[in-house]
């Protein structure tokens, strides 16, 4: 019995009535007789029923005091609800309130009267003179404290929408009704990331830097324009992401199963050749590669690497940043820490036919090179360095591995609960080994505060390894279909994207639903 049944229990108990997660997003709140700001201070949420009928929750009915003192301002009845739904339920309307407000009065302000402050503290928030600062800085704290990978602001015909992708999966945060308000916003953000606040035909891409907490956190810039003005899209570069607290930064984090961890750490600590990494971006592709070059340093060898940006720093590697507009790009970059007498090169990514023929060239020298690609699987990596016109020979014999990776949100913890999947999803997921599913354990989240409503909680990374044997490099120079390789691959061990996924529903990890909404049929 978790501690929401527990507090239900103890409801039933005292003659309460509980609110679990869905009561309590469905409650209308009401503070006409306790201000939101008095509620969140006393960890209580006065609400109104569809009947009309007032009641504060609470989370812990033992507080004598807290029962005192609602008797003596309103005496409402009490009702009960887990106290992590409880303070994410406060906290998300406190968020909602700071926004609205900011909003409200960003209108009668100029889009130049923003000041440059980004110091994202509390204190400095609640100091900043302009309503469309406090709003900009006060959405960046909300998302950093909530481990959000991106933060869209989004230009409507009514206002301005604000969302997160946390865990990959959007989700709205909070809406301005004001037009002039998305305008504003832009603009502060424009000044930030020292882009033009006149030109707004054409997208632009910036950077900036905001301070929290004592660490600083990159925040790139993309502005795009809209039918209904423009809208920005800022991706969180946050180093305290990529690193667990104890700053040990290993593949072991991912939570790789063991076989596919095993083949990674095996390619990642060859002498010589090329290792790719797949997957679409936010697939923690960049934490595998850091992983993999951190687990493999031993003083002994020369470690150079090229990225856009440098995202975390290991000691005892040199690391480059590319500089589009010095002329410093990955292919130059490349060409250049050749002369450096490397012996590992980290490339942080291979997006055209210039920097992909260095880095084979490399491979074929001596050189173990690590990179990322973008293609939809493996299989897909060939196609790809086909088109930049790589030639196959080169390729397939620099080549050492290949693994496409993906993110898939967990079951949340807290509030998982036995599942029955149906019939058809079962069928559509080709799950028909009565043996397979006499083992499974099927779980799903109900949704809390831990986990804000969505029944997931963090992530585990899942992976496609392709390890480079003489049939598969000899089917690849033949240009053999891919159905071919693919067999081939199997008979090597390489297991799919969607059976590592499956595996993990089976194990009551994640739900079938996320392993379709992740994953392939044939990935």
């Amino acid at each position: 019995m978790n501690a929401r049944d527990l507090m239900r229990v103890r409801a039933q108990a005292l003659g309460y009535p509980f609110l679990d997660t869905a009561d309590l997003l469905a409650a209308t709140p009401d503070f006409g007789t306790l201000p939101l700001p008095r509620a969140i201070a006393r960890g209580c949420l006065p609400v109104r029923g569809d009947d009309g009928e007032r009641c504060v929750v609470i989370g812990d009915p033992s507080d004598a005091e807290l029962v005192d003192w609602l008797a003596l301002h309103g005496g409402a009845p009490l009702a009960l609800a887990d106290p992590g739904d409880l303070v994410a339920r406060l906290h998300a309307l406190e968020g909602a309130a700071r926004a609205l407000d900011a909003g409200n009065g960003a209108a009668s302000n100029a889009a130049d009267d923003v000041l440059r402050g980004e110091d994202l503290s509390l204190r400095q928030i609640a100091e900043d003179a302009s309503p469309v600062v406090r709003l900009v800085n006060s959405t960046l704290h909300d998302a950093l404290q909530s481990a959000a990978s991106d933060i869209h602001f989004e230009s409507t015909a009514q206002g301005l929408v604000v969302k997160y992708r946390i865990d990959g999966v959007l989700d709205e945060v909070a809406q301005v009704a004001d037009t002039r308000v998305a305008g504003q916003v832009v603009s502060r953000l424009k000044v930030l990331a020292e882009l033009d606040i006149a030109e707004r035909r054409v997208p632009q891409d910036g950077r900036f830097r905001v301070a929290l907490g004592g660490r600083s956190t990159d925040l790139r810039v993309s502005v795009m324009p809209s039918i209904h003005g423009e809208d920005a899209v800022l991706r969180v570069l946050d180093k305290r992401q990529l690193v667990p607290g104890d700053g040990r930064l290993t593949l072991d984090r991912l939570r790789f199963d063991d076989d596919a961890l095993g083949r990674i750490r095996e390619l990642a600590a060859a002498p010589y050749g090329m290792l790719l990494v797949t997957g679409p971006t936010g697939s923690g592709k960049t934490t595998t590669l850091y992983a993999a070059i951190a687990e493999t340093l031993t003083g002994r060898d020369k470690v150079v690497t090229i990225e856009d940006p440098v995202e975390y720093e290991l000691d005892g590697v040199l690391q480059i940043p590319v500089n589009d507009k010095k002329g410093l790009t990955f292919a130059r970059g490349l060409r250049s820490i050749l002369r450096h007498d490397p012996d590992r090169i980290l490339v942080g990514e291979i997006r055209d036919a210039e920097t992909a023929e260095i880095a084979v060239q490399s491979a074929l020298t001596g050189h173990l090179v690590l990179s990322s690609v973008h293609a939809n699987s493996v299989f897909d990596v060939f196609s790809r360095f086909a088109h930049m016109g790589v030639d196959t020979h080169a390729l397939v014999a620099a080549l050492n591995g290949i693994w496409a990776q993906r993110l898939l949100r967990c079951v949340c913890a807290n509030c998982s609960e036995p599942v029955a999947p149906s019939a058809a999803l079962l069928e559509r997921l080709g799950l028909h080994d009565p043996a397979r599913l006499a083992g499974a354990h099927w779980r799903q989240g109900r949704g809390c505060g831990d986990c804000r409503g969505t029944g997931y909680r963090g992530r585990r990374a899942i992976a496609d390894v392709l390890r480079m044997t003489d049939p598969i490099r000899q089917l690849l120079v033949e240009r053999a279909a891919v159905a071919r390789i693919k067999d081939e691959a199997r008979r090597a061990g390489t297991r799919s994207l969607r059976e590592a996924a499956l595996d993990l529903a089976l194990a009551g990890e994640t739900t079938l639903d996320e392993v379709l909404r992740v994953t392939l049929a044939d990935s």
